[in-house]
């Protein structure tokens, strides 16, 4: 389950102003990951969800409605397929935002919600232009009623009540909430404390709380399946969280309300957009009954890249690592407590290539590049004692930044290695 935008600290566990009382309730029966990172928007972190590389390998460093994998990619949906799991999503794509690019054509049995990026709540458009109608099940468009998280929900339930129980699954639900533009029903706004003020946050709110509503219902059904300890679990977002304006006027108007959304990252620096703290590293948990110990944490530094050689390794599939180019590795280790991983190079490419970053055990660098310039600006952060990202250690820590300047090109010496070119 993937958040939209949902900042570090809009969870309770986090010191959020909303009880999340389900996601407490998930945190308790396993591990929090403490320092996960994602890309610091959406798409590409899909992108490495699926596939297991760096997002920046097939081009893809922002929100695209173009073609982001080239078909054919052995996405972690295809490769669980052909090892004999029934395979769903529903919710938000964003990876290609036509039928012919869709779930259905990259391992998915069942998909339905959104071909693009976040829609309106009630009326279900992308934004204006030719990708806005988008709302589908299996490819094929369709009109329906009721708000959005309700729907990806009711879906999911009912796919996770269809399979049999001998029937191995993977379901992937990359919700909308909390991602603008929003608007929620008297049902959700009653429920918001008294102490949040203003409406744009008391949706924003009611947001987080219908979304936390949502995890639980899909916990349950698990539950219900008699699945829950065969099930591995896991709870994120996609990027940081998000103050830009709700009600943007390039989505349809769905009388959502004027104002800036309240994403809350502290005491991380940044937010959505971002290569600091603020932007890439979310809220993460994973839960597995009687496997996973229960109310456990990490502080080892994981990547969103990981899952895909992780699923695999559990699920026995007999991919070739080589041949997949996987940038990410299987973090069970991690995850089953057993040891941490040894301190490895974790790289992210910002948006439009301008701004990069490597993680390597306690430190962590982000360089700056100037539009149509090799002009390159460094900062330098002791992330273990600065998780806040105040102190730029760059011109204390010479030897070290060289360093870590050429692990990250060596890195990206592979960027665009696996773009999509059969785009149009």
């Amino acid at each position: 389950m993937i958040a939209d935008d949902l900042g570090w600290a809009d969870v309770q566990f986090h010191g959020g102003s909303v009880p999340t009382p389900h996601l407490n309730a998930l945190l308790k029966s396993g591990m929090e990951l403490q320092q996960h990172y994602v890309a610091p928007v959406c798409s590409p972190t899909r992108a490495g969800l699926l596939t297991g590389r760096y997002w920046s390998r097939f081009g893809v460093t922002t929100p695209t409605n173009q073609l982001a994998l080239p078909m054919g990619t052995a996405t972690l949906a295809r490769v669980l397929q052909k090892a004999g799991y029934r395979t769903c999503i529903t919710g938000k794509w964003h990876l290609g935002s036509e039928t012919r690019w869709g779930p259905h054509h990259f391992g998915f049995d069942h998909s339905y919600g959104s071909l693009a990026g976040g829609v309106t709540p009630w009326s279900h458009y992308y934004k204006k232009g030719i990708h806005s109608v988008t709302w589908h099940r299996n490819g094929e468009l369709l009109t329906e009623t009721g708000h959005v998280t309700d729907l990806v929900t009711n879906e999911a339930v009912e796919w996770i009540e269809q399979q049999k129980h001998d029937q191995p699954f993977f379901l992937y639900m990359p919700f909308t909430a909390v991602h603008l533009p929003i608007r929620e029903s008297a049902t959700w706004l009653e429920r918001v404390p008294k102490s949040v003020a203003g409406n744009v946050p008391r949706q924003y709110a009611a947001c987080i709380l219908h979304l936390d509503d949502a995890v639980g219902k899909i916990v349950q059904a698990v539950e219900n399946t008699g699945q829950r300890e065969n099930t591995l679990i896991i709870f994120t977002s996609d990027n940081g969280g998000s103050t830009a304006e709700n009600n943007d006027t390039k989505y349809p108007d769905d009388g959502c309300p004027n104002g800036r959304l309240p994403g809350n990252n502290l005491p991380l620096r940044g937010k959505k957009g971002d290569l600091y703290e603020g932007g890439v590293r979310v809220p993460t948990i994973a839960s597995w009954q009687s496997t996973i110990t229960a109310g456990s944490k990490s502080s080892t530094p994981v990547h969103i890249v990981d899952w895909m050689p992780t699923f695999c390794k559990l699920a026995s599939v007999n991919e070739n690592a080589k041949t997949l180019k996987w940038d990410g590795q299987d973090i069970w280790t991690v995850l089953s407590g057993k040891e941490e991983l040894s301190s490895r190079s974790l790289y992210s490419a910002g948006t439009h290539f301008r701004s990069f970053s490597l993680r390597k055990g306690d430190w962590k660098l982000i360089l700056f590049r100037n539009k149509g310039s090799k002009q390159e600006r460094a900062e330098l952060y002791n992330i273990t004692n600065d998780p806040s990202e105040k102190v730029n250690m760059a011109s204390k820590q010479p030897e070290r930044l060289r360093a870590m300047q050429q692990t990250l090109k060596t890195i990206a010496q592979n960027d665009e290695d696996s773009v999509a070119l059969n785009k149009k």
